[in-house]
């Protein structure tokens, strides 16, 4: 039986996913906004307000504090010289090998928020899809994507 994979995301990560968890909740607020602007024109019964407002509250408890954790302590990675091996997932774990022969191409992303944080986000292509390890700190994502490609070059027949 294979080891799991053992090299962790960057801590740093966990509050990323707490800013964006807590922005996707102030997004779903708007439902009952929208539904307090449309009860002034249409006559809509109250009680649904409320109803919104705390289930918003609970999926956002869940999202902002209790996820990102699991997700975080769930999160592995291993490079191989012949493959990369992903473990990721809260209640259905998912282990993902990527032969290196079918690397494509790895490139390193960052949005605004893994900026401030100095995180950048690892991306490797396949003709069949694109798997992500997200939430490595800036160097260690740039010598990660750097590895890959090499490896990814070694095990390619064709040169």
């Amino acid at each position: 039986m294979r080891e799991k994979p053992n090299n962790p995301l960057a801590l740093k990560t966990l509050k990323v996913w707490r800013i964006t968890a807590t922005m996707e909740c102030f997004f779903f607020l708007l439902i009952p906004i929208v539904y307090v602007i449309a009860g002034r024109y249409v006559e809509l019964p109250q009680w649904p307000i409320y109803v919104l407002v705390i289930v918003v509250f609970i999926i956002g408890y869940f999202k902002i504090t209790l996820f990102p954790k699991l997700q975080w302590k769930k999160w592995r990675y291993k490079i191989y010289e012949n493959e990369v091996e992903l473990m990721y997932g809260v209640f259905v774990v998912r282990r993902v090998i990527i032969p290196m022969i079918r690397v494509q191409h790895v490139d390193t992303r960052q949005g605004p928020i893994l900026r401030h944080y100095g995180l950048s986000s690892v991306t490797i292509s396949t003709a069949a899809t694109i798997h992500e390890i997200p939430g490595l700190e800036e160097v260690k994502a740039d010598e990660l994507r750097d590895h890959i490609a090499e490896l990814a070059r070694e095990a390619d027949p064709n040169e």
